[in-house]
């Protein structure tokens, strides 16, 4: 092992032996990351989806400082604060349906788990025993803590290697057909007594490679859930925020889950905050003179008031700018500048939803070396597996995007050259 202080670092999703030393980073602005050596990046991908109304945006930055004068933390047991109040009440406003009960945690995980701890629990209150497992989709991607981590993709995704550690779910192939919408009833049918929920990822499965469905095969995923008697679970936490183009994307099916999980750009980026809201049916199964049918979950720092901040003035700038048109416009942009690789030897498929544009490769290719070209031409940008990806700010200039998808294009003609 190497000396020096970058060793104290265990960093994610890295092999530290053999990886190159990471690029530091000193600052940000808009859509670009300042590296040490004074070379600007335009950053590609948000910092993981997160960073929607691009880096240091003033009015978030200004709640945050006003914020952290007044009141940086305090613990949520038995205490309030009017920022997680007025956030509570303003995504309720926001969400379909009934979604009015929010529970705030501080990683997308971790709202996951909570999920799941409630669909589990909702079952006990009401007195069934026996309901323990989860409905999950091939191709899916729910987190890295062990309950997420047991309903993601189980033979291709990231973690299988941890199969034996990990409760034992169902899955099932997306009803992107009749066959498979008949596959998933059945299979539904079958288990039904033993599980608890059913949860997806609308419309696009994330970190699992990008793979994107319609809205109708959502809205089967919600009518069998309902069907069986099954609350839906909707991991809103990569598509929420105007990503897919519209604010959440389970409104492009019309449908309303039954718990939908939050994370990512609900802060723009600054803060880590997650959120898992239920709606009316759920929360009354907790509603009890019993001590015991409490949901037994408190993370030491949810809704942190410095978080909360950040979160209510990312909600001013939907409000206020145009995201959503933003979102759309920039879809524009990916699917007619990314077009062109369609014909590109080594390439299985371009697809673009709201402002999120893939690249998937015919294999996987050295990303090393992809991640290196791309940086050499000014862009940042991380793929992953066999996909390419942009997944951009919502305010990110003309030219910047021009130059990202002008990069990302040279780069995949140079390894099919």
């Amino acid at each position: 092992m190497t000396d020096g202080a970058a060793t104290h670092l265990w960093r994610p999703y890295t092999q530290m032996k053999t990886a190159a030393p990471p690029l530091e980073a000193v600052a940000t602005q808009g859509s670009r990351i300042r590296l040490r050596d004074g070379r600007d990046l335009i950053d590609g991908i948000a910092s993981w989806w997160t960073a929607v109304h691009g880096y240091n945006h003033p009015h978030i930055a200004q709640a945050v400082s006003r914020q952290l004068a007044a009141m940086p933390h305090v613990m949520f047991g038995g205490l309030t604060h009017a920022p997680a109040e007025r956030l509570a009440a303003r995504l309720a406003s926001l969400l379909p349906g009934d979604l009015d009960h929010v529970f705030l945690t501080d990683s997308g995980s971790v709202a996951v788990e909570v999920a799941l701890k409630m669909a589990a629990q909702l079952w006990l209150n009401r007195g069934v025993a026996g309901r323990t497992r989860i409905l999950a989709f091939r191709g899916g991607y729910h987190g890295d803590t062990m309950g997420a981590m047991s309903v993601c993709d189980p033979e291709e995704g990231m973690h299988r290697r941890f199969g034996a550690y990990l409760p034992g779910q169902v899955f099932a192939d997306l009803p992107v057909d009749a066959a498979a919408t008949a596959a998933l009833d059945a299979l539904l049918a079958r288990h039904r007594d033993s599980l608890a929920a059913v949860i997806v990822e609308p419309l696009v499965q994330g970190a699992g490679g990008m793979r994107m469905h319609a809205p109708e095969v959502l809205a089967t995923v919600a009518r069998l859930a309902a069907r069986h008697g099954l609350p839906l679970i909707a991991d809103e936490i990569f598509t929420g925020f105007g990503r897919t183009g519209t604010l959440f994307a389970c409104e492009q099916a019309g449908i309303v889950p039954d718990i939908l999980c939050l994370s990512k750009a609900l802060t723009g980026g600054t803060m880590a905050l997650a959120a898992t809201v239920a709606r009316s049916e759920v929360f009354d199964a907790f509603w009890s003179d019993d001590p015991a049918a409490a949901l037994m979950h408190g993370p030491t720092f949810m809704a942190n008031p410095l978080a909360c901040a950040a979160a209510n003035a990312s909600l001013d700038l939907f409000e206020t700018e145009p995201r959503l048109a933003q979102a759309r416009s920039i879809g524009e942009c990916l699917a007619s500048g990314l077009s062109p690789l369609r014909d590109v030897p080594g390439v299985a498929d371009v697809r673009v939803l709201g402002a999120i544009g893939v690249v998937q490769l015919d294999h996987a290719p050295d990303l090393a070396t992809l991640k290196a070209r791309l940086v050499g031409r000014g862009v940042w940008v991380r793929p992953f597996g066999d996909i390419v990806y942009l997944t951009p700010a919502l305010t990110i200039s003309p030219d910047d995007l021009a130059v990202l998808i002008e990069a990302l294009v040279a780069t995949v003609r140079e390894k099919a050259a």
